[in-house]
Formats: C-alpha cells, sequence, structure tokens
C-alpha cells in the first residue's frame, strides 16, 4: 500500500514538473509573442504617424500651391479689403472706401473675391462665374458646334486672315493658328459641359479652382471666348453687307468705331491685343454678355455718386438670362462681389 502511495506521488510529481516545464517553454514563447506585437503595434503607430504627418503636409503644400497659382483667390471681407486697399485720407482714397461702403450697406455686398490682374482679368472673371453658378451653354450654342467656327470661317467664309490671329501675351501667329484655336474651343467646350453638369455646388468650386489655377488651360478658354466674338462679328458684318436680316444694335456701334469698321480691324486693333496689353473696352462688355447671354451688373467704384455708378453689359438682356456681378476701380481690373442677405 505504501509502495502504491509512492507510484501515485511520484506521478503526480512527474506531471507537475512535466506541466510547470512545459508552462515555461509556453510562458517563454508567449512573452517573445507579446514583446513581438508590442514592437510591431509601437512601429505600425510610428508608421502611422509619420504617414500621417507626411499626408498632413503634403495637403498643405498642394494648397497653398493652389492658392498661390489660383487666379481667382478664396473670398475676404469687403470692407476690410477697402480699408487696407485705400488707406490715407486723400480724396480718391475717401472717394473709394465710401464707395465700398454703399456696397455693403445698399447692395448687400460683404464680401469679394479677387481676380488676377492681367489683361484677362474681366474674362476671366465673367467666365469664372458663369462655371461657379452651373450657368449651362447660350441657347445659340447649343443649336451650332462650336469646334467648327474656325474651320467655317476659315473655309467656308474665306477669312485666311484669321492665320494672323495672336493668343493674348504668346502673340502667336501663322498657318498653325487655325489648329491652335480648335485646340481652344474643344477646351472650352469640354470643361464648360463637365462643370455645368456637377450638380453639387462644393464638388462644382473645387472643380473651378482647379481649372482656374492651370494658366495654361485658362488662357485656351479665354482664347476661345475672344474667337467667339470675333465669329459672331464676321457673321453680323455679312448680315449687314447683304441686308438679310437686322443685327443688334451693339454691332452698329461696334463697326462705326473707326478702330473696328470691319472684322478684321476688329481682330488686329482689338481682339489681338486682349490678354496681351489691354482689356475688354466697354463696346467688347456689351459684345461679351449678349453672346454668353448674361447679364453683367458692373459696379464701378471710380464712378460713385453717378449714374454710372452701375451699369448693365448689354444694357438690353432677356428677363430668363442669368445675372452674374462685377466690381472694378478702373474699368482695368475688376473681382468679383459676393452677395449675403
Amino acid at each position: 500500500r505504501i509502495l502504491g502511495r509512492h507510484e501515485v506521488w511520484s506521478w503526480k510529481t512527474a506531471s507537475k514538473e512535466s506541466l510547470c516545464l512545459m508552462w515555461q517553454k509556453v510562458k517563454v514563447q508567449l512573452m517573445l509573442s507579446m514583446s513581438f506585437l508590442t514592437a510591431v503595434f509601437w512601429y505600425c503607430r510610428r508608421l502611422y504617424s509619420f504617414l500621417a504627418q507626411l499626408l498632413k503636409r503634403w495637403s498643405n503644400y498642394l494648397q497653398r500651391k493652389l492658392i498661390k497659382n489660383l487666379s481667382v483667390l478664396p473670398e475676404v471681407d469687403l470692407l476690410g479689403y477697402s480699408a487696407k486697399e485705400w488707406k490715407g485720407e486723400t480724396k480718391q482714397a475717401k472717394q473709394m472706401r465710401e464707395a465700398y461702403e454703399e456696397l455693403f450697406r445698399s447692395c448687400h455686398i460683404k464680401y469679394l473675391r479677387q481676380v488676377k490682374r492681367d489683361n484677362y482679368s474681366v474674362v476671366r472673371a465673367v467666365l469664372f462665374q458663369i462655371l461657379s453658378q452651373g450657368i449651362p451653354f447660350p441657347s445659340w450654342m447649343k443649336e451650332r458646334d462650336i469646334l467648327k467656327f474656325p474651320e467655317k470661317l476659315l473655309y467656308s467664309q474665306g477669312c485666311n486672315w484669321i492665320q494672323q490671329y495672336s493668343f493674348g501675351p504668346e502673340r502667336y501667329t501663322g498657318p498653325n493658328a487655325f489648329g491652335k484655336l480648335r485646340k481652344c474651343m474643344e477646351a472650352l467646350k469640354t470643361n464648360w459641359a463637365e462643370i455645368s453638369a456637377t450638380r453639387n455646388h462644393e464638388e462644382r468650386g473645387n472643380l473651378c479652382n482647379t481649372l482656374f489655377s492651370d494658366e495654361i488651360k485658362e488662357y485656351k478658354l479665354y482664347e476661345a471666348i475672344k474667337f467667339i466674338m470675333l465669329y459672331e462679328v464676321v457673321e453680323a458684318y455679312e448680315q449687314i453687307k447683304s441686308r438679310e436680316e437686322p443685327v443688334h444694335n451693339l454691332f452698329s456701334l461696334l463697326f462705326a468705331r473707326d478702330s473696328s469698321s470691319d472684322p478684321l480691324s476688329f481682330m488686329m486693333n482689338h481682339l489681338n491685343s486682349i490678354g496681351d496689353s489691354i482689356c475688354l473696352d466697354q463696346v467688347e462688355l456689351f459684345l461679351l454678355g449678349y453672346l454668353l447671354q448674361v447679364k453683367i451688373r458692373v459696379y464701378r467704384l471710380h464712378r460713385f455718386n453717378t449714374e454710372e455708378f452701375q451699369v448693365n453689359y448689354p444694357d438690353e438682356y432677356r428677363r430668363e438670362w442669368n445675372e452674374i456681378s462685377l466690381l472694378t476701380e478702373d474699368d482695368r481690373y475688376y473681382h468679383i462681389p459676393l452677395f449675403r442677405t
């Protein structure tokens, strides 16, 4: 019986020792595994933190780069802008501050978006608003394919002189003008169609900001607008000569100028310099609003306290046309006023 008890004790002891030995091995493995998992977790956490910082820096860089290149800046406070730009007690500074205060008080304009100061300023300000508001193609553009305008002008109407067309500051002329004009028309049609079809306001705004931060792309849009103006001037000129149908009186006004008595002189003396050395003048602004079928309301601050403080281009417009607004201090550079009720 004593021998049996000894055997049972020995078996229990052996089993206990075996379990302890096994536990020691398992414990070591568990500790190694836990240490490994802790190291992996620490490494992943550091990696995540590093990647998050890298992404944040990259995002900030892209945002700074976008704002730097953006030709239509984010909105700023109207009166704050006025106080910053027109300091001092000169007569002009006082008048400008009064004009801005009038816009704030009576017209409910609380903010503005500054537009890049170059000779595309007014075309940029108009087109940016058309695209950012999701305004569709004018009705007459829907009926005709604007991509065929260069071909029609060159071949159907025999206007070989369009080879002298200049592309703003690039001042490009020559036989390749036709192909370059075609690319400009394609850029306008594609971007306008895509952005106007985007219903989400924020998404449409992002598309506009991307487009208007790419100088090469946006210049193509402006040159396309210029060429559409030239095309319609040629059409109106032919109608006047053939006396087929009456044309809008703004064309009569345009051809009455010595510097634009026909389409060629209009191109050489006016359009070719737009974007390079001059902006649109009053007559071209009438034409721009008429062709794009928008009522362009301009607040001319240097004409404050006169009847020309607020002017519409064109002065005759249809009720269904969309309205956009511009703000100018000198009829040369334009900004975009923003209304708040």
